[in-house]
């Protein structure tokens, strides 16, 4: 046998062996997976990103997929003459733009996805968050943003979930599909309302108790701005969390990743993580390897 290719298949095995505890540990646990960023902007990385999800589901593990598409969002508003605003991190949505939301994230982006997923042979099911009363939502009051304390910013017709109905998606994911949720809910008259992509799975891994909440970003993780070089912070505490949102070191649309993850930990999940979804494989370098990549959030 070729000695290069002994010592790569050598690599591949060992590989096998690392994952194993993993697997054992994680199967029949739900993962819940916010997809978003410039991961789903490359089809060449859209497609490994739906290749790991599929290996999660064919070696036990039930995930379940909540993405955004800010940057769909974002172009198709553009081309319509209508320029995008943020505050705190989160969309400001008139009607015109709940439209646009709603015909970009439905769709386009949940049918591409569920489309992609099919093609690897999975069985997937695209849903909007206002589907079966999943994020049952109210109008989210006017507030202060983190990072500008002073200002009252009233975001329109965006979300903030009451209450997460897990029935829909137990059902499917025992029936072995993998749910693909739009992040879209229902308002008291079952009005759209827009959730913020983040918060929406990290209320959903809440209420699923799921084990893990991954967050795939287009950044390696968490950072200081005051200290880049230094690298990402591979562990963070809510403490630190706080004190650097004070200090506008994590800043824009960072700030609802991580109290995505905060607020998923506190309702019981087991770990939540923001990694780099440009990375070929996050999911399985972060799941299935010892060292793991991105950053690890806890409380």
């Amino acid at each position: 046998m070729n000695s290069g290719f002994a010592e790569s298949s050598i690599s591949k095995a060992e590989a096998l062996v690392e994952a194993l505890p993993y697997m054992q540990l994680f199967s029949g646990k739900y993962f819940v997976v916010k997809y978003g960023g410039q991961a789903m902007v490359s089809s060449e990385l859209m497609a490994t990103v739906v290749t790991d999800i599929v290996l999660l589901k064919q070696i036990g593990i039930k995930p379940v997929l909540v993405h955004g598409g800010g940057s769909e969002i974002n172009e198709m508003m553009r081309r319509l003459g209508k320029k995008p605003q943020f505050a705190g991190g989160l969309r400001v949505t008139d009607d015109e733009t709940m439209e646009i939301a709603e015909m970009v994230l439905q769709g386009k982006v949940n049918r591409q996805i569920v489309a992609l997923l099919s093609r690897c042979g999975a069985r997937a099911v695209g849903l909007s968050g206002g589907d079966a009363g999943l994020f049952q939502c109210r109008k989210r009051e006017p507030f202060s943003p983190a990072d500008a304390p002073d200002e009252r910013v009233d975001l329109g017709r965006v979300g903030q979930i009451e209450h997460v109905d897990t029935a829909l998606i137990e059902t499917l994911s025992e029936k072995g599909y993998i749910p693909v949720i739009s992040s879209i809910g229902a308002g008291p008259s079952w009005e759209s309302l827009n959730i913020n992509a983040d918060h929406a799975a990290g209320e959903l891994a809440g209420a699923l108790q799921a084990e893990k909440l991954i967050v795939l970003t287009d950044v390696e993780g968490v950072y200081r701005q005051a200290d880049k070089e230094a690298g990402i912070i591979s562990a963070i505490k809510e403490n630190e969390i706080r004190y650097l949102i004070q200090e506008g070191q994590i800043n824009g649309g960072m700030i609802p990743k991580v109290e995505a993850c905060l607020q998923a930990l506190k309702q019981g999940v087991s770990r939540a993580h923001i990694i780099d979804g440009r990375q070929k494989h996050a999911l399985i370098l972060e799941i299935f390897t010892d060292a793991g990549i991105g950053t690890m959030v806890t409380l």
